[in-house]
């Protein structure tokens, strides 16, 4: 059996997830993960602890599912992080818009997944193309972004249609 401090973090992210960070009072996610306030403080600290502590959790998995050279490799990962993980759009975003960047535990949680994504991004850009190419990296943040964005209200043909798109741009290069 997983350790508490993990269950709780798996019981609650889809809770997060589907209802958002600030909107969720601790009763909720206490109930979600069958224990009481005193062991989620116990094992997370305060709320902010468990936000912190979901999105690094979440990060880390990302990393896992990223860990991709092309474009078909990267497009095929986000279909499967939307299939799997939801279609609710980038929580990190999410959080980061509801937090305005005022807590420092999120800002670095969702700064350490931008800079992951990024290092992605620029890895299949210079496989892809064997070169650096910053414009080239920026698009195809904003067709991941976009399409991860957009699964939330149109489903995965969103990460087809970013898929092609990528794949126009980097054989342009």
């Amino acid at each position: 059996m997983a350790p508490t401090r993990e269950r709780i973090l798996t019981a609650v992210e889809p809770v997060f997830d589907r209802h958002g960070f600030a909107g969720v009072g601790v009763d909720r996610l206490t109930a979600a993960a069958g224990v009481s306030s005193r062991t989620l403080y116990k094992h997370l600290g305060s709320k902010t602890g468990l936000v912190a502590a979901v999105l690094g959790a979440r990060g880390e998995r990302f990393a896992r599912a990223f860990d991709v050279l092309t474009v078909d490799e990267l497009f095929n990962a986000l279909a499967t992080w939307v299939r799997t993980e939801g279609s609710h759009g980038c929580l990190f975003l999410r959080a980061m818009g509801e937090d305005g960047g005022s807590v420092p535990e999120i800002s670095a949680a969702v700064a350490e997944y931008r800079e992951l994504l990024y290092s992605v991004v620029t890895r299949v850009v210079e496989y892809e193309t064997e070169a650096a190419d910053e414009l080239l990296v920026e698009q195809l943040l904003v067709l991941f972004e976009g399409a991860t964005s957009t699964a939330s209200y149109r489903g995965p043909r969103a990460v087809e249609s970013a898929r092609t798109a990528a794949q126009r741009l980097v054989v342009t290069r």
